[in-house]
C-alpha cells in the first residue's frame, strides 16, 4: 500500500486548505483500511489529528480541530481528504496521511501500518 499526500501550503491564520491523499497498491482496495491524519510540528511527538472508518461513517477528531477540520474518504477514487478550515498558527506542522487494517475508527499511532510521505502546512499569524 502506497500513499500519497498533497495540498499543504502557506496560508494565512482564518484561511482553508484542503489535504487529500491518493491510496494505491496491489492489495489496496477502498474499503478494507481505515485511514488516519496526523501532524507533527517541529520538535513535538506526531499526533493524530483525524481519523475515518472503512465505510466513512464514524469519524474522530482531537478536540484542537473539533468543528475546524472534516475528513471524508471517497473509495471509488481510493483517496482521503482532510478540509481545514479556520486554521491557526498552532496547525502549523508535516501533516501525514495513514492506512490501518483494524476495523472502526482507528486513533492509536502504532495501530498504522502503512504511512504517506507528509505535506506541509504552514499558517502565518
Amino acid at each position: 500500500v502506497q500513499l500519497q499526500a498533497s495540498g499543504g501550503g502557506l496560508v494565512q491564520a482564518g484561511g482553508s486548505l484542503r489535504l487529500s491523499c491518493a491510496a494505491s497498491g496491489r492489495t489496496f482496495s477502498g474499503y478494507a483500511y481505515a485511514l488516519g491524519w496526523f501532524r507533527q510540528a517541529p520538535g513535538k511527538e506526531r499526533e493524530i489529528v483525524a481519523a475515518i472508518s472503512r465505510d466513512g461513517i464514524s469519524t474522530y477528531y482531537v478536540d484542537s480541530v473539533k468543528g475546524r477540520f472534516t475528513t471524508s474518504r471517497d473509495n471509488a477514487r481510493n483517496t482521503v481528504y482532510l478540509q481545514m478550515n479556520s486554521l491557526k498558527p498552532e496547525d502549523t506542522a508535516v501533516y501525514f496521511c495513514a492506512a490501518s487494517s483494524r476495523l472502526g475508527v482507528v486513533t492509536a499511532k502504532s495501530q498504522y501500518a502503512f504511512w504517506g510521505q507528509g505535506t506541509k502546512v504552514t499558517v502565518s499569524s
